[in-house]
């Protein structure tokens, strides 16, 4: 077993199992799916720590138990179309990809685009579809989607993104209050999304995902 291949077995063995995370696709994904590649090169030996990596531009990859936590909620289905918001270099949009039937992965700058490109190719996550555009709009072209993942913490989910999410679909991100964040998995219904809270879990405030400030002198 490579050393990559050992700390894999651990990550899932101490952050994922214990959070109660026991479904056999989620373990298999991320049992495979080969986290080191999904991070700037010289982060590699920080891949499989059991917190938020730093992917610059103030962006980061989940720790494993959160994106774990998520997929358990959102039961993923290999019928399912994801739309992953802030893929960052690809790694969540890999392991959904072996638990979809696609995956549509936003980013929006080119460089990322890139990066993530190189690395979904040497993980061979062929149903991942990359693409590049602001975040806080979706991507309308490919929906609707089944899935919503939001990579990092909002204050507010825009209507726009909803309108994305099919009738009966799920939807999952971090919600910002102040230092503690609180993870949510929202249901479509009539419309109209419905929050459940799941867990406690932090993560950068993504750009343009902030709620209106009232203006007070």
């Amino acid at each position: 077993m490579s050393d990559f291949a050992a700390r894999r077995l651990m990550m899932v063995d101490t952050q994922v199992r214990p959070s109660d995370v026991t479904k056999f696709p989620i373990i298999d994904a991320m049992l495979t799916v080969q986290r080191e590649l999904f991070v700037p090169r010289d982060k590699r030996e920080a891949a499989y720590i059991g917190e938020n990596v730093g992917l610059g531009d103030g962006r980061v990859l989940l720790e494993a138990r959160s994106l774990a936590k998520m997929l358990d909620a959102l039961d993923l289905q290999k019928t399912d179309l994801v739309l992953d918001i802030g893929a960052g270099l690809g790694y969540s949009a890999a392991v959904m990809a072996r638990m979809s039937e696609a995956v549509v992965a936003l980013e929006d700058t080119p460089e990322r685009i890139a990066e993530a490109q190189d690395a979904l190719t040497e993980a061979e996550a062929d149903n991942v579809i990359l693409q590049l555009g602001h975040l806080v709009e979706g991507a309308a072209q490919h929906g609707p989607y089944d899935v919503i993942v939001i990579e990092g913490a909002v204050e507010m989910v825009p209507p726009g993104l909803v309108a994305q999410l099919k009738e009966g679909g799920r939807i999952a991100c971090i919600f910002s209050d102040a230092a503690l964040g609180t993870a949510k998995i929202g249901y479509k219904l009539n419309g109209r999304v419905t929050w459940r809270a799941l867990f406690n879990a932090g993560a950068p405030l993504l750009p343009g995902f902030q709620a209106a400030r009232d203006f007070a002198l």
